[in-house]
């Protein structure tokens, strides 16, 4: 079959473009309070700015990068993984932020190691599950194993704490394992098991409590608990059909909280409009779309869950995201691919689309 190198231009466009206006947005959305925070209206827009430069380059970089040697480096991607996770919690390189150390600070720099976790867990994963084949089907080989290597994952995420990495960890590795023929079973009886543990997790701390119980019923306590998710339903509802223009929104002066990060795509809402909204929901799925159409036609099952992996990460982040500020799931701290303001985020993110473009140049010429 012949092979045709070249790369999905589709992804690549909606990659740039959603990048771009990103960009756009977390200036419209953080000039006010980067005035107020630092003198400076164009601090966030010169960070993400950068960022975006510096997730190009890597999305460059690993679209070219020969899929063996990516293939090789499974497991020591994996090992500085676990390592990363494990500098987070030493005092003096971790950095703790909102009572959460999910951080490294070296010589200026800041980044969150969990960003690339996702990635290397779904590069291991592809690796070793493409190589096991029929064995997948073991209790042993197919599930004992990955679950070991995710409870030392998830362990050191919930010890920053992190429980919306750990989740997207989960939901990621259970996803890929059922794609590649793992009994059902076992995944059921432990979901079943983790179930209580889950439960203890959420409802014995405070916050996790309280986020669970403003979703529930935000106006209860509009002033506090339910307050973020009112703001943003006030923004969307003062969006109407078409926004009230780029850089007009309302609730990006101290009414909504987080509005350049997690809540972003609410001042999105705001200014856009339900068009805008509709716009990049269709980018996002269309973007989907052509990640499990290359995972499907990938010339190998490395390629293939390769692939599956990254295009399900991305795509359950968008729709966690979007979902969380509509109020349609509790609050959780997860940001929105390309458009959050968040450098490690959209780093590790444009890296993603860079091996996705990679595995799509593979494709056999007459699927491109």
């Amino acid at each position: 079959m012949e092979i045709r190198q070249g790369t999905d231009h589709s992804i690549l466009l909606l990659a740039v473009c959603l990048t771009c206006l990103g960009v756009v947005m977390v200036f419209s959305s953080s000039s006010i309070m980067a005035v107020r925070d630092y003198g400076d209206s164009l601090y966030f827009l010169k960070h993400q700015g950068v960022y975006a430069l510096i997730g190009f380059a890597a999305m460059a970089l690993l679209m070219r990068l020969d899929l063996d040697v990516m293939r090789k480096a499974a497991w020591p991607v994996l090992g500085l993984c676990v390592l990363l996770l494990l500098a987070v919690l030493i005092p003096g390189i971790g950095k703790k932020v909102g009572g959460a150390a999910r951080w490294i600070k070296i010589a200026g720099l800041t980044f969150q190691p969990a960003e690339f976790v996702k990635i290397g867990l779904v590069l291991f994963m592809a690796h070793s599950l493409s190589r096991k084949k029929d064995k997948v089907k073991s209790f042993r080989s197919g599930f004992l194993s990955y679950m070991l290597i995710l409870a030392i994952l998830i362990g050191l995420l919930l010890a920053q704490p992190d429980l919306g990495g750990a989740l997207t960890l989960i939901v990621v590795a259970v996803a890929m394992l059922l794609v590649a023929g793992t009994r059902l079973r076992y995944l059921v009886s432990a979901g079943l098991l983790v179930l209580p543990f889950l439960y203890f997790m959420v409802m014995n701390v405070d916050y996790r409590r309280r986020r669970i119980l403003a979703f529930l019923n935000p106006w209860e306590d509009p002033s506090n608990t339910g307050f973020q998710i009112i703001q943003s339903w006030i923004a969307f509802g003062s969006g109407g059909a078409f926004g009230q223009g780029l850089g007009e929104s309302k609730q990006k002066l101290f009414f909504l909280p987080e509005a350049h990060t997690d809540f972003i795509f609410s001042v999105i809402g705001e200014e856009l409009g339900f068009i805008g909204v509709v716009v990049i929901a269709a980018m996002f799925m269309l973007l989907v779309l052509r990640g499990l159409r290359i995972s499907l036609n990938a010339p190998n099952e490395f390629s293939c869950y390769l692939a599956f992996g990254i295009t399900l990460l991305i795509g359950m982040q968008a729709f966690v995201n979007m979902a969380v500020v509509l109020g349609m799931v509790p609050t959780k701290g997860l940001a929105l691919p390309f458009l959050s303001y968040g450098g490690t985020s959209l780093v590790s993110t444009l890296a993603a689309i860079g091996i996705l473009l990679n595995v799509s140049r593979h494709l056999p010429g007459e699927l491109r």
